[in-house]
């Protein structure tokens, strides 16, 4: 015996249910997170990558209900933590502030990276970085960036710049404008910013190539005279200080910069999320005001924009940081 059921009943069941399937269609990915979210800062307390993961933790955390946490994993560059991260699972609980230095310098530099910076993570959101900064100790005769250039031509080999070391971006920035200006000038490399910029206000070294946000507090007191900064265009918080661009050093231009990943085949719903609220982050009021005197300006790149920035940021950089002849230590 076959039930039938009449027209209208059916015609009403059916609209129940496309009507329950609209609800319940988006409700899945709205769940993300159910539990802690851990955020990889693959460097030590204090610097760039901890202070801008745990800035979009405690957000995060606001808007979307969840904890997360920022654990500290340095090493390697940035590489022992990152490494962590790619080989997590994949579903969003597990993710690493990444950033030029971690993705981009340190697997150029060894001699067998540990992992792909592109194929083996997923790239969700960028934060940006602050601007490298080239400065001279007030005693060297020079007030911009043109007398520099025609004192170190006067001089071959005796001006010395100092930065955070082999390989990072103050030095690949000061030596791109090095190779541009034909000048000869001699890289002594630190084991971190904060001990260069004891010796650029001691007089020790002639010159600083480093991050606005080491030098920052150095610059407004005098004791380091600004000549060039590497952002595209000059800032409102420094706008007494040029750009590389504009004084005809069109391609030392770049941030020290940082992002967030995860590993390799996150969900993209999550992504998306992820990505739309660290975009919201960044333009809060409050967060503008801490990361603005670091020359950090907020983006609204998504996350296939953010991939492709990237991967051009590995193909100008990697062969830059090959030619320099550095290595991993």
């Amino acid at each position: 015996m076959i039930f039938r059921i009449p027209d209208k009943f059916r015609d009403l069941l059916s609209a129940m249910c496309l009507g329950l399937a609209l609800v319940c269609a988006p409700a899945w990915p709205q769940q993300y997170p159910v539990k802690t979210v851990r955020i990889i800062a693959p460097f030590a307390p204090g610097g760039s990558a901890d202070t801008l993961g745990r800035i979009a933790a405690a957000k995060l955390t606001e808007s979307l209900g969840q904890s997360f946490i920022v654990e500290n994993r340095p090493g390697a560059g940035g590489m022992l933590g990152s490494e962590l991260v790619s080989k997590s699972a994949p579903d969003g609980y597990t993710l690493v502030v990444s950033g030029v230095a971690s993705h981009v310098i340190a697997p150029a530099l060894a001699a067998k990276p540990s992992f792909d910076p592109i194929r083996d993570f997923t790239h969700v959101a960028l934060f940006g970085g602050p601007p490298a900064v080239f400065g001279v100790h007030p005693s060297l005769p020079v007030t911009d960036l043109k007398s520099l250039v025609a004192l170190a031509r006067t001089r071959p080999h005796e001006l010395s710049y100092g930065s955070p070391g082999i390989g990072t971006q103050g030095h690949l920035m000061a030596e791109v404008f090095r190779q541009r200006a034909k000048i000869d000038i001699v890289h002594v490399p630190y084991k971190g910013a904060s001990i260069a910029m004891v010796d650029i206000v001691a007089g020790h070294i002639h010159a600083i190539s480093t991050t606005l946000t080491t030098a920052s507090a150095q610059i407004r007191a005098g004791r380091v005279r600004a000549l060039a900064l590497s952002s595209e265009k000059r800032l409102a918080d420094y706008s007494g200080i040029p750009t590389f661009r504009e004084l005809g050093y069109r391609d030392v231009v770049g941030t020290v910069w940082f992002s967030l990943s995860g590993p390799a085949g996150m969900p993209a719903d999550i992504v998306d999320r992820l990505n739309a609220e660290v975009q919201r982050i960044l333009q809060l009021p409050d967060v503008r005001a801490r990361l603005r005197p670091d020359g950090i300006e907020p983006n609204t790149l998504d996350p296939k924009a953010v991939t492709d920035f990237m991967v051009a940021e590995v193909k100008r950089w990697a062969p830059v940081v090959r030619a320099s002849g550095a290595r991993a230590d």
